[in-house]
């Protein structure tokens, strides 16, 4: 509707083309304003708490534990080392040694361990 509006505008020749897109563009700003704030605010409730003695229990260390942060947001060894500033030897030893500690065979069976224990978010 609003570019049906603008169209007559133009054609009328009410209105410079600069001045349709200006409006054009505030109601947009507007429009993308509003659903920023709608939606933006949106904060999932994590009603889970980190089980920080179940770490110290398992023996993970401080660096082991951000590995395994990285490794449930999806990344790959490569991924963690540039992020981390690591080699990715490191990281691979790092996740091997997590793996060790939380009894798994893989690193998706180590997430879902550690989901288990709450020693990560789900």
């Amino acid at each position: 509707m609003l570019f049906r509006v603008s169209k007559y505008a133009f054609i009328v020749g009410n209105t410079s083309i600069e001045m349709i897109i200006a409006v054009v563009a505030m109601v947009f700003l507007v429009l993308g304003l509003y659903i920023n704030k709608k939606v933006g605010n949106y904060i999932p409730k994590n009603n889970q708490e980190i089980n920080s003695k179940k770490i110290k229990e398992l023996g993970i260390s401080d660096r082991e534990y951000e590995v395994l942060l990285e490794i449930s947001q999806g990344l790959s060894n490569k991924e963690i080392a540039d992020k981390l500033f690591l080699s990715e030897s490191t990281i691979k030893t790092h996740v091997s040694n997590l793996l060790v500690k939380l009894d798994a065979k893989r690193r998706t069976h180590a997430l879902q361990k550690a989901k288990e224990l709450r020693i990560i978010a789900r």
